[in-house]
């Protein structure tokens, strides 16, 4: 015996599974709409951080008129009597069809190395009040955190990787994050996937981004161009090339000059590459500091062989020797590679050059290369990095997001500027060097042959 539905119940049955499609498909894109209420708030500098701080938030299109109010922190709960309020410029941005509005305020003639409270809002509708630390105008210890790529499954799995740092490291001066902290450049849901991830240690740690190739888009005029997202929601030095405001800058931080550079800019036009390079000369050139940090994204060298960046490593290397860099910060690859570039068997404890790292946050993995420039390595392995700066000596470590030790090293400078490597690793675990599941599947027996050859090469070079 067959039953048939009465029609008007059938399409009530119809209608009911349609809407829970669609509650599945919102629940799986979260739309973080902007409200009255401050989101996606965020630290940062376009002055001095010694006697600055400039912080940047998101309101829905009625809040016009947004304020930050400021005062040196004080345990008393009486913060706001104590308070100056400080104007904010209003910026408004149209994505995805509605229009947002970002705000950012300049906090300025702040004290050097001292703890100050603040919020952001309107009058009315405010943040909590977050603390910070300003710079000091010394060259004191500090220590920083650097993400490789964020990317994919932002709120569910690269969040552990940033909570974790923070846990790890919570007087850290500021985050590094090397590129591809999205996957799909104007992908509202990812950039709010990504500052929920943040959520509150954003507006307590400033952020220095660089943007990699997921950050870049065709835009109607058919030019690729950064991120719509991307100067809206982050305050940047803007003292880069004038094609590459806030991608391509440099800060100096007690001691340290740190500096960004626009990789996918450069690879995307060879006039920008040279335009970058020619800055970088006088950046690096004109230089008081002790130590120089450099991140971009595509890396120097490639975790994998295939995955060259050639163009970009012969304009830019030579510059990072002649001029003393010590340290290089990458992501792209989606796998963990710590290295030099010098022959093999030479003895890797006095650099020539700067000390080069790839690594990932998030979980999108590749196949591993073990390139011989390579003296730590992990495959299918999500981690975060802690650099610490003391005096003449730079100590690097890298956790993997279970927050377990696994690569480390320091360098110490003598009175010359030169480096001495000791590579603290050989007393840490092994590597974690199997591939991911994912391509033990796919790869064809000759892959997997290939693997195994660069596997035992690659240890057989560690146990000389």
């Amino acid at each position: 015996m067959k039953f048939h539905l009465p029609f008007t119940l059938r399409s009530a049955s119809f209608l009911f599974l349609f809407q829970s499609f669609l509650t599945a498909q919102a629940q799986e894109h979260k739309p973080y709409l902007p409200s009255v209420y401050p989101d996606r708030l965020t630290l940062g500098w376009q002055d001095n951080p010694e006697t600055s701080q400039s912080v940047n938030w998101r309101t829905d299109s009625t809040i016009t008129n947004s304020v930050g109010m400021i005062a040196e922190a004080d345990p008393s709960p009486e913060v706001a009597t104590k308070a100056n309020t400080v104007p904010a410029t209003t910026q408004a941005v149209r994505l995805d069809g509605t229009t947002k509005l970002y705000h950012t305020v300049h906090f300025k003639n702040l004290k050097p190395a001292t703890k100050y409270n603040y919020r952001v809002g309107n009058g009315t509708y405010w943040t909590e009040w977050f603390q910070f630390t300003t710079a000091s105008d010394s060259p004191v210890p500090f220590s920083f955190i650097y993400f490789g790529d964020a990317q994919n499954d932002i709120r569910s799995l690269w969040s552990r990787a940033i909570r974790g740092a923070y846990s790890t490291m919570p007087k850290a001066a500021f985050m590094i994050h090397a590129g591809d902290l999205i996957t799909t450049s104007n992908a509202d849901w990812q950039w709010g996937e990504w500052f929920e991830a943040g959520g509150w240690i954003n507006g307590m740690v400033p952020t220095l981004a660089t943007p990699g190739n997921h950050e870049y888009f065709k835009d109607d005029d058919e030019q690729r161009k950064v991120s719509r997202h991307w100067r809206p929601s982050f305050v940047l030095p803007e003292n880069g090339p004038e094609k590459l405001k806030e991608t391509a800058y440099y800060i100096d931080y007690q001691g340290t000059r740190f500096v960004s550079l626009d990789s996918q800019g450069a690879l995307l036009d060879s006039t920008v590459l040279d335009q970058q390079a020619d800055w970088l000369v006088k950046v690096l050139t004109n230089n008081p500091n002790r130590w120089t940090v450099v991140t971009h994204h595509h890396p120097i060298y490639s975790t994998k062989s295939g995955r060259d960046n050639q163009e970009w490593r012969d304009k830019m290397e030579p510059l990072y020797k002649k001029y003393g860099v010590d340290l290089v910060l990458q992501g792209h690859d989606h796998t963990y590679g710590r290295g030099l570039n010098m022959p093999l068997g030479k003895s890797r404890k006095y650099p020539d050059g700067p000390v080069y790292v790839v690594s990932v946050s998030g979980p999108k993995m590749y196949d591993i290369g073990l390139q011989d420039w390579m003296d730590r390595a992990a495959s299918n392995t999500q981690l975060y990095q802690i650099v610490s700066i003391d005096g003449g000596k730079l100590a690097y470590q890298s956790f993997t997001v279970t927050g377990e030790l696994y690569d480390s090293f320091e360098l110490a400078k003598n009175s010359k500027g030169k480096n001495q490597l000791t590579d603290r690793s050989p007393s840490l675990k092994p590597e974690r060097l199997d591939l991911p599941t994912e391509y033990q599947k796919r790869f064809k027996p000759e892959q997997l042959e290939e693997y195994n050859r660069k596997y035992k090469e690659y240890k057989a070079r560690k146990n000389q």
